[in-house]
């Protein structure tokens, strides 16, 4: 939804357009009246000085939860405290959610996953306890007063990622903020200070300890960010990607003047961004974050695969396959669901089925096969398919390119003949039972594969057909033969 405009002055230095919902001051008022503290802080108070829509509206306070619940009793429309363990009650009010979190002074044991939250007392401590300068700054409300006590603002206009305290202690005390400094840098295109890089690279190994769900969480921000090769590059280069995605650094593959091949992690990489470029054409949202995995993930099976052939050649067979694997391995470990596993490693399999088409085309069964085998992911494929085209060779990707339009065109002209996309056997389970005058079994299951090989080889067919053919193959099974010794 749009910001209504504010109903209080902006502080200086924010873009003309800048504007607060009015629930904003409103809330703050309420606080102030309540005798308490209220300030606007982190992402939101960032987003303002970068021009983007505010969209999540944080708050800090020193009231504790019970009398921030009593401040919104009566205004709020909805009230929610399931984060009151850690000081946050929520609200929602003209369509905007709004989170309340008491001050915090956190305590962090090394060795554990989960802060130990203690309630500060001041919005100074509140403030220094954050990841970044650029997120530790606040509005004190309804004045709308700027605390900037780590100049944010300052970093803001510099582009740079800088912590409030040193990196190490804000690493120590929480270190997916290492990942959070590659989520921004794709996110906000912004640069790491030198000292925080270097803080990341000395603690990289202190990512083990936080759960595969928060991980995995930043990984998925970073990825479907504006500019996820800048993230991703950085934690590779600190090596945090060691322990997160260690396939990704494994595709740095050593070469030498004998055995020439291409770069798989900067190809890879490339990849990635040619697949956001296509995002628009195939995919079903943007950012697609099943696509952009594929993309950065699709060669991940050649370091297993890779073998030195004469001449000095190297070759990747079945590579696909394997990394496949791979990539069902990883993404189980880093707790995704099932349904994006099972997309991303499918698109992974199928992604080297083109190639060879534009040598010598192919029959339509095989264009059958291609769109039945691909099932819904084939717009997506269609999209991995042209963005693995890196090569510098300009005839060589004209060429690609101009066999992928070929075979789109015969898709689509296929589909309008056969109703592609919903290719099924000439005959049914119940018709292949009532015919066979067999019962649900394994023989069924055969059949059913058997027709509809048929009809990816042949196209549709006429029920009589169909019928003939099932008799015919019926024929030839150890069932039919022991029922006939019988």
């Amino acid at each position: 939804m749009e910001n209504p405009a504010q109903t209080h002055p902006l502080p200086a230095g924010l873009p003309a357009d800048a504007s607060l919902p009015a629930v904003v001051v409103e809330l703050g008022r309420r606080f102030e009246a309540a005798g308490h503290e209220l300030s606007l802080v982190g992402g939101p108070v960032r987003d303002l000085f970068l021009g983007r829509p505010v969209v999540d509206l944080d708050f800090t306070t020193d009231a504790d939860p019970d009398a921030t619940e009593r401040v919104g009793a009566g205004w709020a429309e909805a009230t929610w405290d399931v984060g009151r363990r850690f000081g946050t009650i929520g609200f929602q009010k003209d369509g905007w959610q709004l989170e309340v979190t008491t001050y915090r002074a956190e305590q962090y044991d090394p060795a554990s996953r989960k802060p130990q939250v203690a309630f500060g007392d001041s919005l100074e401590d509140d403030l220094l306890r954050r990841d970044f300068t650029v997120n530790a700054m606040a509005l004190r409300l309804p004045a709308m007063e700027l605390v900037d006590p780590h100049g944010g603002v300052r970093d803001l206009a510099a582009g740079v990622l800088r912590t409030p305290g040193t990196p190490e202690e804000s690493f120590s005390d929480d270190p997916l903020r290492m990942m959070r400094a590659a989520r921004f840098a794709s996110q906000l295109g912004f640069a790491v200070a030198p000292e925080v890089e270097q803080a990341m690279t000395d603690m990289a190994e202190r990512i083990t300890i936080i759960s595969a769900e928060r991980v995995r969480e930043e990984l998925v921000k970073l990825v479907c960010g504006r500019d996820p090769r800048a993230g991703l590059d950085l934690l590779v280069r600190t090596g945090l990607a060691d322990h997160v995605l260690p396939e990704l650094p494994a595709l740095r593959l050593e070469s030498d003047q004998q055995h020439r091949h291409k770069d798989v992690y900067a190809h890879s990489l490339t990849v990635l961004e040619q697949a956001i470029a296509e995002e628009e054409r195939y995919a079903p949202t943007s950012p697609d974050l099943v696509l952009r995995l594929a993309a950065l993930l699709h060669d991940v099976g050649k370091p297993a695969t890779r073998r030195f052939e004469k001449g000095g050649a190297v070759s990747f067979r079945h590579h696909e396959a394997v990394g496949a694997k791979l990539v069902r391995k990883r993404m189980r470990a880093l707790k995704f669901d099932n349904d994006t596993i099972k997309s991303v490693a499918r698109l992974v399999e199928l992604h080297m089925r083109f190639y060879g088409y534009g040598d010598s085309g192919w029959t339509d069964s095989a264009v059958r096969r291609y769109v039945h085998d691909a099932g819904d992911l084939l717009p997506r494929l269609h999209a991995l398919t042209r963005s693995d085209v890196t090569t510098r060779n300009r005839r060589k990707a004209e060429r690609l390119s101009h066999a992928y339009d070929d075979l789109e065109r015969r898709i689509e002209e296929l589909a309008e003949a056969e109703e592609l996309a919903a290719v099924r056997p000439d005959l049914d389970g119940e018709q292949i039972m009532a015919l066979l005058g067999i019962r649900p079994g394994p023989a069924v299951g055969r059949a059913y594969r058997h027709l509809l090989e048929w009809r990816l080889d042949e196209g549709p067919h006429k029920q009589a057909e169909a019928e003939a053919e099932l008799r015919r193959w019926w024929a030839e099974q150890p069932e039919a033969r022991e029922d006939a010794e019988d």
